[in-house]
C-alpha cells in the first residue's frame, strides 16, 4: 500500500473511532438523562457505552469480541444484582435465555449467525432483563429491511452474504431501554 493509501486508512479509522465515541457518549448522557446519577444511571449508561463500542467493531470487523463483551456482561449481570436484588431471578434467567434463543439456531445452520453474536446475548439479557425478548424482536425487526434490500439487490447470491448482526441487536436493545 503506498504512503497515501495508508494515511487515507489511518484518516478513514481515526473518523470510525471518533464516531464511535461520539455515539457511545451520546448513549450514556441520554442514560444518565433519563435514569439519574445513580446505581440504576450508571449500569444502563455502561451497558449502553459498551452496546455502541460492541456495534462499531461488528461493522468494521465482523466480529463481537469476546475480551469485551464476556466481561462487560458479567459486570453488568454482578451491577444489576447488586442494584436491584428483588429482580435476581430474572437478572439470572434472562442472559441464558436470551443466550440460548441465538444458540439453537447456531447449532442447527452454524453458518447462518456467529457465536459472538450469541455470547452478546448475554449482555442483552444481564442489561435489560427479560425485555430483552422485546430487543431482540426489535433488532430483528430493523435486520429485515436490510435482508430483502440485499436480496432484491443481489438476488440469490444475497443468500450466502453475511450481515453483521450486532448493530442490530444493539439498537433493539437501545431502544428497547429507552421504551421500557
Amino acid at each position: 500500500m503506498s504512503e497515501a493509501g495508508t494515511a487515507d486508512a489511518g484518516a478513514v479509522a481515526r473518523r470510525g473511532e471518533a464516531l464511535t465515541a461520539a455515539a457511545a457518549g451520546c448513549l450514556v448522557a441520554a442514560a444518565l438523562a433519563e435514569r439519574g446519577l445513580g446505581a440504576e444511571g450508571l449500569v444502563t449508561a455502561f451497558f449502553l457505552g459498551v452496546l455502541a463500542v460492541l456495534a462499531a467493531i461488528d461493522l468494521e470487523r465482523r466480529i463481537v469480541p469476546d475480551r469485551i463483551v464476556l466481561p462487560a456482561a458479567a459486570i453488568v449481570l454482578a451491577a444489576q444484582l447488586a442494584v436491584a436484588p428483588d429482580r435476581w431471578l430474572e437478572w439470572l434467567l434472562a442472559p441464558l435465555v436470551a443466550f440460548a434463543v441465538l444458540f439453537v439456531p447456531l447449532l442447527v445452520r452454524p453458518s447462518g449467525i456467529g457465536f459472538g453474536d450469541v455470547k452478546l446475548m448475554l449482555l442483552l439479557g444481564a442489561g435489560l432483563g427479560f425485555a430483552v425478548l422485546d430487543a431482540l424482536l426489535i433488532g430483528f425487526a430493523l435486520v429485515v429491511p436490510v435482508a430483502v434490500f440485499l436480496l432484491v439487490r443481489d438476488g440469490a447470491k444475497a443468500r450466502k452474504r453475511s450481515v453483521p448482526l450486532a448493530p442490530f441487536l444493539a439498537a433493539g436493545a437501545i431502544i428497547a431501554t429507552f421504551l421500557g
